[in-house]
């Protein structure tokens, strides 16, 4: 019994407690956001973002054209890309700024020296701060030795 007489004596003086509570307004709901927050005023559309290679034959170096186009209001500036191996080398117009509109391509070139499946990140920095991602992929499959077996059929004449 005197469990439950102290057990309501608590729950009591802690709802006292809170009821006395000024610190805020229940009734006013918290501001709402209306409007959109623009993070910057340039768009970067790039139409493809992975482009997969397929099978590659060992030893061939392969290339690949990104196409990037400024949709935005302001000029577009592509300050660095950069691969995320040795293997893969981005190529740009390293001092061209895109006007609104305007396109330009990013040549990503990959060493096919190493066997097996591959998947590399190019990252592309632009307007100072702004970042985009592509990716290339595929997988390179093992030359033979030589261009053809030796036959033995033949050796005699």
């Amino acid at each position: 019994m005197k469990k439950i007489i102290f057990t309501l004596l608590v729950s009591f003086f802690g709802l006292s407690v809170m009821a006395q509570h000024e610190g805020h307004d229940h009734a006013k709901p918290a501001p709402v956001q209306t409007k959109a927050v623009v993070i910057a005023d340039t768009a970067i559309y790039l139409p493809e973002l992975i482009h997969d290679f397929g099978k590659i034959p060992q030893g061939k170096p392969v290339h690949h054209n990104f196409t990037v186009t400024n949709q935005g209001k302001t000029g577009l500036k592509i300050d660095n890309v950069q691969a995320s191996c040795g293997c893969t080398t981005p190529e740009w117009e390293k001092d061209k700024t895109l006007a609104p509109g305007e396109s330009t391509t990013i040549k990503v070139g990959y060493n096919a020296a190493a066997e097996g499946p591959f998947n590399k990140s190019i990252t592309i920095t632009y307007n100072t701060d702004q970042v985009k991602q592509l990716n290339i992929k595929g997988e390179v499959w093992k030359t033979p030795a030589s261009s053809a077996p030796a036959n033995a059929a033949l050796e005699g004449l």
